[in-house]
């Protein structure tokens, strides 16, 4: 025992001594910004383009002596305009990593973001200032659809350059560490050489746990051995994280070695909450070893004073938007009612068994979209893409995802919320637990109309897309809150009116 201890006091001496030999060595130009300062920057700058562009109309085409007194007195204008703009910017995700890192995607969405944000706040009495001249108000327009644009421009093409990337190093682990980063590097590869897409996160190398060597390289990224070396290696490879994998416990050796780099003031993390903050998905494979990372969520939720509050805040919403969506449902039943009889003759609704919180069933309700009897003998299967069974009536409403509707009834039952997990039939959830033994942890909280899985992935019809997807409701089931609710929400309407349904 006492020779153990001595050989990690001077194991602990040597990497000390190898990281102050390599300690002054020069970073590269520039400010390595994590993805949360990304979004914070994003957010600030869009901000002060907005209000700047409110700013310049009310100076250049108003009453310049009265338009500058008034500007000091009436905050309410900047608050209007920028409530208005975070939530255009949330219902069309511009704050989406992988969206702000394309020049074409970005110019898209935040055009489009900026432009609906000006027209909206022009059609807002009392809270905006009046801009009754046309020139005044298609300025201000002009100005913020321009400076928003030029501005994502410049962050697509100029804040992705090797200076502003956040370098990581991924520490231990085995097969399930080298899949995750596997994917985060598949998820993030687009216009540029290997950052995590949008995240500005650049994996530099991955480090062998003596405890656990072996195991497939990682495309791209070096494979370093020796956990012993790690501080020289994280100094010499201008490190800025360490994320260590925790499908395992380290060695002592690689233990004190992760020590030392926290001490040396280096960021560590844990896979798996990395895998979490750069993808917004909870990584199974880690969750199957580890239940903590979601029940332990759950624990720490049932803890908090404002879950009560939010439990009961949720169900009230779900009702006061359940009967709004009843009356939109009796609105369209005729509509749908009679494209059904002149394509495809049958009933108006379809109703079908599916597994609800807590596991019970119960009988979903939907506008038909499929002929009658379409299982027939071969029972339940996935849904397909240009699936032949949808009728030319139905492909509208599932595109637009309005054969959704007439689950407003479920949610006035209480069995469904108006946000949450999607509910799946009984014969795949058997099929699904099997394979994905997580898969029942979906079942904590009441399904949903929509769901950050619907939102973040496209419509799912194999068992990789269900693990995808069940990686979302993870997520969503671990950090479910009033702010949550309202994201999905916002960025469901786009996703309808984009025609995003299968």
């Amino acid at each position: 025992m006492g020779i153990e201890i001595a050989e990690l006091l001077l194991q602990h001496e040597w990497s000390t001594t190898q990281a102050r030999r390599v300690q002054d060595r020069p970073r590269q130009l520039g400010v390595r910004l994590t993805l949360a300062e990304r979004r914070f920057l994003l957010g600030m700058a869009d901000l002060l383009l907005v209000n700047g562009a409110l700013v310049i109309a009310l100076i250049v085409w108003g009453d310049f002596p009265r338009s500058a007194t008034a500007l000091g007195t009436n905050f309410k204008w900047f608050v209007t305009l920028s409530a208005v703009w975070l939530i255009m910017g949330a219902a069309l995700d511009v704050y989406n990593p992988a969206r702000a890192a394309s020049t074409t995607q970005s110019l898209l969405y935040v055009g489009l973001a900026a432009l609906l944000t000006g027209v909206l706040y022009l059609s807002i009495p009392w809270l905006t200032p009046p801009l009754g001249r046309r020139l005044q108000a298609f300025g201000f327009v002009s100005l913020t659809v321009a400076g928003i644009a030029g501005w994502r421009t410049l962050y697509a093409q100029f804040f992705f350059q090797p200076g502003f990337q956040h370098r990581v190093l991924v520490v231990g682990g085995g097969a399930v560490s080298r899949a995750l980063v596997r994917e985060l590097q598949a998820a993030a590869s687009a216009e540029r050489a290997n950052p995590f897409r949008g995240t500005g996160y650049l994996v530099v190398g991955f480090v062998e746990d003596g405890g656990n060597p072996g195991g497939e390289p990682v495309k791209g990224v070096p494979v370093l051995t020796g956990e012993q070396n790690l501080v020289h290696e994280a100094r010499r490879l201008d490190v800025d994280e360490i994320i260590v994998a925790d499908e395992s416990s380290p060695s002592p050796v690689l233990r004190e070695a992760i020590l030392d780099c926290w001490e040396l003031g280096l960021r560590v993390t844990p896979l798996s909450a990395a895998y979490e903050r750069l993808t917004a998905r909870l990584p199974v494979e880690y969750a199957a070893q580890d239940l903590s990372l979601v029940t332990g969520a759950a624990e720490g939720l049932a803890e908090s004073p404002t879950e009560r509050l939010y439990q009961a805040g949720k169900r009230v919403m779900d009702m006061l938007i359940a009967l709004v969506g009843v009356l939109l449902v009796g609105a369209l039943s005729p509509w749908v009612a009679l494209g059904n009889a002149l394509t495809s003759p049958g009933p108006l609704f379809y109703r079908q068994h599916r597994v609800g919180r807590g596991g019970r069933p119960f009988v979903l309700i939907k506008f038909r979209t499929m002929i009658p009897q379409a299982e027939g003998e071969d029972g339940a299967v996935w849904a397909a893409d240009d699936d032949p069974r949808v009728t030319p009536v139905g492909r509208w409403l599932r595109r637009m995802r309005l054969d959704e509707f007439p689950q407003f009834i479920n949610v006035l039952r209480g069995e469904m919320s108006v946000v949450g997990p999607r509910p799946e039939r009984p014969q795949f959830v058997g099929e699904l637990i099997r394979s994905l033994p997580l898969y029942r942890a979906r079942h904590a909280v009441r399904p949903g109309i929509t769901g950050w899985a619907q939102v973040r992935y496209r419509y799912g019809n194999s068992m990789e897309d269900a693990r995808i997807k069940l990686e979302y409701d993870l997520y969503y089931v671990k950090h479910a809150g009033f702010f949550q609710d309202l994201l999905i929400l916002l960025q469901t309407i786009p996703v309808m009116l984009q025609f995003k349904g299968c």
